[in-house]
């Protein structure tokens, strides 16, 4: 690597109180008009059926200035992928999000529409919705596409309750176990076990990271309802039997479904549909370029085979003829998971990104994905000490890659989340580290998709490189990290993931107040 010119970086930093705090009784944002008399007379006294509220809500009441600045003060310590690498987030793709999809999104022809309207007034948004599943078809090699769930998680649920209704409908009583592999998503397993199945989970092959493949067939039996699998799992690694995998499961009467949230890898080269899955799902907010997280909500794109089409959450999009409608029909469907259609913004923002990039360019985003992800993991393994890559070393890589701190920690005493803490004070996002359990000491997982380039990269790799360095000069330095960033916790509540912790979380201000006050 050419010499790289670290960045000045300081984050603002606000004792910012919670907005409730700041409440102060009497204080109003904007003052509205006092409703006119010739209003009144017109529209009489309205009886709103007994639903009127007793008491009034309990909302902060707060100045305009005072409202403007605790929210841009909190914008000021948001490491967000507009100011900072997201190559740190993988698994999540945090991709670029090209803004005139925000700004078409934002279009009163979209953000106008009421989802209640009759179909004939809303034909656009109906056809933009359409369209984009005939390309999710051709992309995944499916027979139909919902847009309903708002999220991975949702979707996965969806699916697992379709492998249910499936199974009920077959009278296959006996269909009582899913099976998936430990470096499948998390949520392959629990959405699942929310259904009542019992779950079996396979541990990876502690030579190649995958599914061992004498165990996963001793795990198929005539009780298995259905397999839930990530491919390239979160390691990285393609499992390239994949279509042995399901015909294995199709063998024993199993549904085969495929998590493939992240698709970054395998666009316009690999389907689920040709290596025989009957059910998948995208993440718009992932793949697809619409915003991820908290930018959203998400999209979670459910693909069915022939056969499960008609087990899709309510409403399916049609068309017949030159009109688009709103089909609430089907008796074998799973019913209603969401209000009205989804996601639509998302939808329409993967509409746009898949339109102007046509299939060559799609195909392109998977193969730069795949070959910024050698380059980088060729730099990190060969300029940053203290880093090893875990399970088959001879293999490449796809779209990511578990990477391991655990020699660092073991020189060092500095460990991937203080190496965590410190990228911060580069301005880089923090490090995704791995799904629990880590089977995979110290771990942390980059992703330079597609939006990178080698500049981008390079710079990622200096700073990691520099970090490592400084935790074997001052590792006391590095575990009071950040010094530069805002901390994204509360004051005074202990950075650790203890079972008592996660009992007491604060998720609204009336349990934070509980807990704190």
């Amino acid at each position: 690597m050419n010499s790289i010119e670290i960045r000045e970086f300081h984050q603002a930093r606000w004792n910012e109180p919670i907005i409730t705090e700041l409440s102060v009784k009497g204080e109003r944002g904007v003052l509205l008009p006092e409703i006119e008399k010739e209003i009144l007379a017109e529209t009489g006294n309205l009886d709103i059926g007994g639903i009127r509220r007793i008491t009034p809500l309990n909302l902060p009441e707060i100045n305009q200035p005072r409202l403007v600045r605790h929210y841009s003060r909190l914008t000021q310590e948001i490491m967000g992928s507009d100011n900072t690498l997201g190559i740190s987030q993988g698994t999540c793709t945090l991709k670029y999000n090209p803004k005139v999809q925000e700004h078409l999104a934002l279009d009163g022809r979209i953000a106008d529409v009421h989802p209640l309207q009759d179909c004939s007034t809303m034909q656009g948004v109906l056809e933009i919705m359409y369209e984009t599943d005939s390309m999710m078809r051709e992309l995944a090699g499916m027979a139909k596409f919902s847009f309903l769930p708002t999220g991975g998680g949702q979707a996965i649920y969806a699916n697992a309750c379709i492998v249910k209704k499936y199974h009920e409908a077959k009278g296959n009583t006996h269909k009582t176990e899913i099976v998936t592999t430990m470096h499948s998503h998390p949520v392959d397993a629990a959405a699942s076990s929310t259904l009542g199945y019992k779950i079996i989970t396979l541990l990876p092959d502690p030579e190649t990271g995958l599914p061992n493949w004498d165990e996963y067939n001793a795990a198929l039996s005539e009780k298995t309802a259905a397999i839930f699998i990530t491919n390239p799992e979160d390691t990285g690694i393609f499992n390239d039997r994949i279509d042995e995998f399901v015909a294995a499961a199709h063998d024993k009467g199993a549904v085969c479904v495929y998590d493939q949230a992240n698709a970054n890898a395998l666009l316009g080269i690999a389907r689920a549909g040709d290596a025989g899955f009957d059910l998948m799902h995208f993440n718009l907010h992932k793949t697809f370029s619409a915003p991820h997280g908290s930018d959203g909500p998400g999209c979670g794109a459910i693909g069915a085979g022939e056969e499960f089409v008609p087990y899709l959450p309510k409403p399916t999009i049609e068309k017949e003829g030159d009109a688009y409608y709103l089909n609430y029909d089907g008796e074998e469907s799973i019913g209603s998971i969401k209000f009205y259609m989804g996601n639509v913004q998302a939808v329409l923002k993967a509409y746009m990104w898949c339109r102007m990039l046509g299939i060559e360019g799609l195909k392109q985003v998977a193969v730069i994905s795949v070959m910024n992800n050698q380059y980088m993991l060729k730099e990190i393994l060969e300029e940053v000490p203290g880093v090893a890559l875990k399970y088959d070393t001879g293999k490449r890589r796809m779209e990511q890659t578990r990477l391991s701190f655990e020699p660092l920690m073991e020189e060092t005493g500095c460990g991937a989340v203080d190496v965590n803490h410190r990228l911060i004070d580069y301005g880089i996002s923090e490090l995704w580290m791995s799904h629990h359990p880590f089977t995979v000491p110290e771990p942390f997982t980059p992703e330079p998709c597609e939006s990178y380039n080698k500049n981008d990269i390079d710079y990622y790799v200096e700073v990691l490189r520099i970090i490592a360095e400084e935790c074997k000069a001052d590792p006391a330095f590095i575990k009071e990290a950040p010094h530069k960033g805002a901390r994204h916790a509360p004051a005074g509540i202990p950075e650790t993931t203890s079972e008592e912790d996660f009992k007491m979380l604060a998720t609204t201000w009336r349990a934070y107040v509980k807990r704190f006050k």
